[in-house]
């Protein structure tokens, strides 16, 4: 039995969410191949209601308990893709409780603050995507986003007046020509974010407030620097979404 249910959790179970729970576990083998729309729509129910039924049962959700799983040892392919799986929620659950709402709201009032000025933001590589994305939807609120992976042009920007806010994303904060930046801003006392998952990284000492999250060390292609960035996303989200809740407080 999957999921094992006393007479504490039936109690708290409705007669709907009971059937799921008996469902699940009735077709334990079969869970693998399954998605939770998959299961709420052979139990003629809701995939929130497939999620609120497991989680009463003590189960934070149904990845947690689709990785519970004791898969037959044979199945090498199901095993790899759970651990793959796996590793995408570890980092989202880790972002989720290493950045703090003090923090993210420091961050949302220099971004605030800032609407009459000119904001750069910068990245390297692979996070230039994420730039990208998090310059746009600046842009759609009605912010004057300046965004540029260019080394050159990023050292040049940060040697000049303080009267400017200046946003890094990088993941794991070693970045030769984004320390340059960091120490420019530091020295002309000018606005800095930084946006890593790198807690000793040396852009931190030069933040006025910074976000940490976290990255998942297993990469899958080691020969080069390719590594998910969707925890810088997630915080990129997460400073966009409280913007837009600030900008319908106003109105």
């Amino acid at each position: 039995m999957l999921i094992n249910i006393d007479r504490y959790i039936v109690e708290r179970l409705s007669k709907t969410e009971l059937s799921i729970i008996q469902y699940i576990n009735e077709k334990e083998k079969e869970l693998s191949d399954m998605s939770i729309v998959d299961i709420a729509f052979e139990t003629f129910t809701s995939p929130a209601t497939v999620s609120r039924a497991i989680r009463k049962c003590g189960i934070n959700g149904f990845n947690e308990l689709r990785y519970r799983l004791n898969l037959p040892k044979d199945n090498k392919e199901l095993i790899s893709i759970n651990e793959i799986m796996k590793k995408t929620l570890i980092e989202a659950n880790e972002v989720l409780q290493r950045i703090s709402l003090k923090d993210v709201l420091d961050v949302v009032n220099e971004i605030t603050g800032a609407f009459d000025k000119q904001i750069y933001i910068f990245g390297r590589g692979p996070t230039e995507q994420v730039v990208k994305e998090f310059s746009l939807r600046l842009q759609l609120l009605g912010y004057n986003v300046l965004a540029t992976e260019d080394p050159t042009i990023m050292v040049k920007i940060s040697q000049r007046s303080n009267n400017q806010l200046i946003i890094l994303f990088s993941l794991k904060g070693e970045t030769k020509e984004l320390i340059e930046v960091a120490e420019n801003c530091y020295l002309n006392k000018a606005k800095l974010i930084v946006i890593s998952c790198a807690s000793d990284s040396p852009l931190l000492q030069y933040a006025s407030h910074y976000l940490l999250g976290y990255y998942h060390k297993k990469i899958a292609i080691k020969e080069f620097d390719v590594t998910s960035r969707i925890p810088l996303s997630m915080i990129s989200r997460i400073i966009v979404d409280y913007l837009v809740e600030k900008n319908n407080e106003k109105t």
